[in-house]
């Protein structure tokens, strides 16, 4: 597996004398250079793991899990398809292979805490729980859309689900969270809030100074980095000197994880951590999640910059897959389970279609509303 060009899938410890702070700049290491036995063994503990964990967690828990995946890879799947058929417009961004994510961290949190993300974010609207029927019909362009038709692929908004975007400029949501996170502090709410943002986010300059702000404020909130290791169609390496983003918390003496993104409840797990950080102490935290997205950067993508060999060995540790295979397993759930629930997936997409080609298009007078907070005289006549 050495065509992966990755480091083995391993929390990184912190060097010595780190343990809040970084005390100089990090020098490669070996463990750049894979070895192919060590990663094999690596994942089968990975999967031992989280069979491990599956028994500390309840059977309506596990199911939603799954369900919650699936849901969002067959969303995508359809997405896909009707982006072909030119049904959707515009930019398409696609969370295939990266379900584990948003699954695993959103699950871990309240009702009532933030989330943001960035421009790749049906997923994310999904677990968080936006109806499916809203996040095609947004796709779609039309008035039932969870924006109400004005947002599309990368700008869906729940209010109601406390998940504020969807963000199409790298890095925007940032300190946005950030400061959301300042105003639950304020407030006294005990609210956590979550970003997400891609590895490419992670040289913009307005994460630094979100760093240092949430940790010199002592801010409840979690950054999550989506380490694909794609920005677009540069590799990481090719983008960052320093490729291990979890340490680049250290500089700002903030508390960071490296976790394995294929895996839904090693997410869950770490973020719960995380949680706890933000909740108990109001101190935030840097997640590296190392995951991969199986589809192109968008729609467009034909994806010529990876080799169908190195995208097939990263599918052998599909999250969907390897996380319905550990539940039977563990005989929490059976094949003829595993159907069902995903008979039940196929219906909930197929009924978002519908929902999505019979909604209304935006009225022309839409254009003029949620511009102004308080419009001047005359505007819209």
């Amino acid at each position: 597996m050495s065509e992966l060009k990755v480091k083995p899938l391993k929390p990184r410890d912190q060097p010595a004398g780190q343990a809040t702070a970084a005390a100089g700049v990090a020098e490669t290491d070996s463990t750049d250079a894979i070895n192919p036995e060590e990663l094999r063994e690596e994942h089968e503990q990975r999967q031992q793991h989280q069979h491990q964990q599956i028994e500390e967690l309840d059977q309506e828990t596990l199911q939603k899990i799954l369900y919650q995946m699936v849901l969002i890879r067959r969303f995508e799947e359809k997405a896909a398809e009707a982006y072909t058929l030119g049904k959707i417009g515009g930019f398409c961004h696609l969370y295939i292979g990266q379900e584990a994510v948003a699954v695993g961290a959103l699950s871990a949190i309240r009702d009532d805490d933030y989330v943001m993300t960035s421009y790749r974010d049906h997923g994310h609207a999904l677990a968080r729980g936006t109806s499916a029927d809203e996040v095609m019909a947004e796709l779609y362009g039309k008035a039932g859309g969870c924006s109400a038709g004005k947002g599309g692929s990368m700008h869906l908004f729940d209010r109601d689900a406390h998940f504020l975007g969807g963000h199409g400029i790298v890095g925007a949501q940032i300190p946005l969270a950030t400061g959301v996170a300042f105003a639950a502090k304020y407030k006294g709410t005990g609210q956590v809030s979550l970003v997400f943002f891609g590895e490419a986010a992670v040289n913009q300059g307005a994460l630094h100074e979100s760093f240092n702000m949430a940790q010199l404020w002592k801010l409840p909130c979690i950054y999550f980095c989506e380490n694909n290791q794609y920005g677009m169609g540069t590799s990481l390496a090719r983008a960052m000197s320093l490729q291990d983003v979890s340490q680049k918390a250290h500089a700002y003496g903030m508390a960071s994880e490296f976790v394995d993104g294929m895996d839904v409840l090693a997410v869950r797990e770490a973020t719960a951590r995380a949680v706890a950080r933000a909740r108990d102490e109001s101190l935030p935290t840097l997640i590296e999640v190392r995951t991969y997205r199986f589809m192109g950067h968008s729609m467009s993508d034909p994806g010529n910059y990876r080799t169908r060999a190195e995208i097939e060995k990263h599918q052998e540790r599909d999250p969907v897959k390897l996380f319905s295979d550990s539940l039977k397993h563990k005989g929490v759930m059976d094949d003829a389970a595993i159907k069902e629930l995903e008979n039940r997936v196929r219906a909930e997409v197929e009924h978002s279609v519908k929902f999505a080609e019979e909604s209304p298009l935006p009225a022309p007078e839409e254009l003029y509303t949620n511009v102004y907070a308080n419009p001047p005289r005359g505007y819209g006549q």
